[in-house]
């Protein structure tokens, strides 16, 4: 049996992946801290939390607060999320190359899933914005199971497909991403347009990370043209 004919799964993180989120992020987050009559963190702080579950965002960002405050303002962020999703300017655009990665992707005979620190809903609502709902075969959220950088989205995501965790790639622009893709025994490929830098993506496990989409596909379709051990 060649590569071609394995089953291959390519997961991919959300926000600060596919979708350029960030300004929606800290917006909706400086409102949960209002909500709360708060200053919140500045831009920076909030873009390096991203990916995680929302309670312990809030825990890292205002880690001087009690646990109760931390889940009303996850509460208020998802209020204000909710909120933005109905207004008619709101944009989340997608990154360039996306469309054409995932077509390649497809044609090519991967599976497609995302594992993201979103909501459920939050997630289907933005696939569904971008005519991408159908485009991939598992979702996995942090309102589901355990979020990042604990494996469970991920090993959810092998069950669900079938697909052994060798034959699984995780694709993630920040280190919880790539922490998560080690623990789980899955390579990651870290991109260099998100939340953290590239050389935290590796010193994290990424083993490669690429600068346009268009590299993606060029790596995994490479990996075909290997000889499998006998």
């Amino acid at each position: 049996m060649t590569r071609h004919h394995r089953l291959r799964l390519v997961v991919f993180d959300c926000d600060g992946t596919l979708v350029d989120s960030q300004n929606a992020i800290v917006a909706c987050m400086t409102a949960a801290y209002a909500a709360e009559g708060l200053k919140a963190p500045d831009a920076a702080a909030i873009r390096r939390i991203i990916g995680l579950p929302l309670v312990e965002c809030m825990a890292r960002l205002s880690p001087d607060h009690p646990a109760d405050r931390h889940h009303r303002l996850a509460e208020a962020y998802k209020q204000a999320f909710f909120a933005l999703r109905q207004r008619p300017d709101h944009h989340e655009p997608l990154f360039d190359g996306v469309i054409d990665t995932l077509d390649r992707l497809d044609a090519a005979g991967f599976l497609l899933g995302i594992a993201t620190g979103k909501s459920r809903r939050g997630l289907v609502a933005l696939l569904e914005r971008h005519g991408l709902a159908r485009r991939f075969v598992t979702l996995q959220t942090s309102d589901l199971c355990p979020g990042k950088p604990h494996p469970a989205m991920l090993q959810r995501a092998i069950a669900e497909t079938g697909v052994e965790a060798a034959d699984t790639v995780m694709i993630g622009d920040t280190s919880y991403d790539m922490e998560m893709a080690r623990n789980a025994g899955v390579r990651g490929i870290g991109v260099a347009w998100g939340y953290h830098p590239p050389e935290e993506l590796r010193l994290a496990g990424a083993a490669a990370v690429v600068t346009r989409f268009s590299e993606i596909p060029d790596i995994l379709l490479a990996d075909d043209k290997e000889p499998l051990c006998a």
